[in-house]
């Protein structure tokens, strides 16, 4: 592999609001045990929905990131955005770049859904007059960007990208691209979602995509299992605070990892299912893995996309295969644990992949006991595996054939 002529991009900041808590050290307690976050949806809309579960975010901390009064006007997808973003400009020891030379990205795949259903449901029933003046501002995808920028005083670009479920992988490549050209100097970068609204879950249970264990949903989402019956959906969100090694390091911060290589492509293919062979995937993990100047004997372990639905866990495996070969590198799927959470769903699982890095144990995929025959791939389950030291690889792909990958490698 050529060597690098680019800066180092150091992850100095994390942050996350999911099913499975509030702090990453929540997170990565809850999937390194393979404990299942899915529960019963007990909203009454659902009664006569085929779907009726969820990874739902609950508890969320009462801090002053978001005062409960701001709180109330913001979609929950630009809330939880907008804590897991504070919570790792926090974490990052709060780095203020000169003005103009911040940056913020976010990924999103449809912005404030929960909102839009709510205000569409009182003009049903009521009339115009009764939807709020609000909604535009409060259901525009960009809002968590907004509020984020708003929160910080941040000046420079605070962009919305939204490539459906890859679109949190997305928007954290997306922020290195910025710190690799000189147009930034200190990056907040990751997804946000909250899409658990009755016409969203009638919509993935009508397309055949969703789950319909409702009777037993801790066991519901099974990736790369010979059971498995379809993705469970979760909610939440994530963020990484990038910047250059040599600016963090003059800043005195010890990064968490380096962020080193990001591909994307996309299928050309189908608005829904994948290419069968893969091929789109793997074009993804090999530009990945080129511009981290790595070869795949380099990745310690994949955090696989892996929804538990039939057609994109095998073209996956296809893809896994032709990069690593069969049973090449071992493989997990944080949506076991912690459901798919679409937009922000990239961004979390790849702040699993670097707590796995760095603990040397790739956690085990929630629910999985056999692997289909056929898919050919080592995938951890039943219980942590410790691994060697090395680089990790996330794979986020997305509806519409988006596929995006980053390559993480230790300090």
């Amino acid at each position: 592999m050529a060597p690098h002529h680019r800066p180092p991009i150091a992850v100095t900041g994390l942050g996350v609001v999911s099913p499975a808590g509030h702090t990453v050290e929540d997170l990565w307690r809850t999937v390194a045990s393979g404990r299942s976050t899915a529960t019963a949806l007990t909203d009454p809309a659902l009664a006569r929905h085929r779907v009726r579960l969820g990874c739902k975010v609950t508890d969320l901390p009462d801090n002053d990131l978001v005062p409960a009064k701001d709180a109330r006007r913001l979609d929950p997808f630009a809330h939880y955005g907008t804590l897991a973003a504070l919570a790792a400009h926090a974490d990052a020891g709060r780095p203020e770049p000169e003005p103009g030379r911040s940056a913020i990205v976010v990924g999103t795949a449809v912005g404030g859904r929960t909102t839009s259903d709510r205000e569409s449901a009182l003009y049903t029933e009521h009339g115009p007059l009764r939807v709020s003046p609000l909604m535009p501002l409060v259901t525009m995808p960009n809002a968590a960007a907004a509020q984020i920028a708003m929160r910080l005083h941040w000046n420079g670009p605070a962009l919305t990208i939204a490539t459906t479920c890859a679109s949190g992988a997305d928007a954290i490549g997306h922020g290195a691209l910025l710190l690799e050209t000189g147009r930034a100097d200190v990056v907040i970068a990751g997804g946000c979602e909250a899409t658990l609204t009755p016409v969203t879950l009638a919509a993935f249970g009508n397309l055949g995509a969703h789950s319909l264990r409702n009777d037993e949903p801790r066991r519901a989402s099974r990736p790369f299992d010979t059971d498995r019956d379809g993705f469970v959906m979760g909610e939440g969100a994530g963020f990484l605070v990038l910047e250059r090694l040599d600016d963090a390091r003059a800043r005195g911060r010890t990064p968490y990892a380096l962020l080193a290589g990001y591909g994307a492509s996309a299928d050309a293919y189908h608005l829904s299912n994948p290419r069968p062979d893969g091929a789109g995937a793997v074009a993804a993990m090999r530009a990945a893995l080129a511009d981290a100047a790595l070869a795949p004997g380099d990745i310690a372990h994949v955090n696989a996309h892996g929804t538990s639905t039939v057609h994109n866990d095998r073209a996956e495996a296809a893809a896994l295969r032709a990069v690593f070969g069969p049973h090449g590198v071992p493989v997990t799927s944080t949506k076991g644990a912690i459901g798919h959470l679409i937009g922000a769903a990239g961004a979390v699982e790849l702040i699993a992949a670097i707590e796995a890095m760095n603990a040397r144990t790739v956690p085990p995929t929630a629910n999985h006991e056999k692997t289909e025959e056929g898919l050919d791939l080592d995938v951890v389950h039943t219980a942590p595996r410790p691994v060697r030291a090395g680089a990790a690889l996330s794979n986020s792909f997305g509806f519409g054939g988006h596929n995006t990958t980053l390559v993480v490698t230790p300090l």
